[in-house]
Parts: structure tokens; C-alpha cells; sequence
């Protein structure tokens, strides 16, 4: 199998709309850019970006859930382990 058979196999195809100038403005730089792979690039980091705050948003929500620490708590326990080192 090549490996223009193999992308084939693998991928689907979207579709979505765009303004008129804006796809005649691309078709002028049509030699210098490959937007198929622009945007396929584009919409991995942003996917990566959007999972990554995903995490992030479910950890604040674990926090919150959490009991405060004591006060001095932290500064006790920084303590306590550079005195055993």
C-alpha cells in the first residue's frame, strides 16, 4: 500500500465554509502554502491546547474539594523535610 493510499484509508474529509475573498486570497498563495496541512495542524494544537485546559479544569475542581491546609501547615512541612536532608 503507498502511503497516498494509506492517508486515504485513514482520514475523512470536513468541510466547512469561509468567505468568498478569503478563498480567492488563498488560491493566490495556493504555491506557497499547503492549507490542507496548514489546517490540519492547526486544529491538533488546538485540540491539544483545549484537552490540556480540560485537565486543568477538572484538577482546580479536585482542589477546590479539598479541605484547607492549616495555617503553617506548608511552611511546618518544607521544614521538617529540608531538616531531614
Amino acid at each position: 500500500m503507498t502511503i497516498e493510499n494509506w492517508v486515504t484509508a485513514v482520514s475523512t474529509t470536513i468541510s466547512f465554509r469561509i468567505p468568498k475573498k478569503l478563498k480567492e486570497r488563498m488560491a493566490l498563495l495556493k504555491d506557497r502554502v499547503n492549507w490542507s496541512e496548514e489546517l490540519r495542524r492547526f486544529i491538533e494544537q488546538r485540540i491539544k491546547e483545549l484537552e490540556q485546559l480540560s485537565v486543568f479544569e477538572k484538577i482546580d475542581r479536585i482542589l477546590e474539594k479539598l479541605p484547607e491546609a492549616p495555617k503553617g501547615a506548608v511552611v511546618s512541612y518544607l521544614r521538617e523535610i529540608r531538616d531531614r536532608h
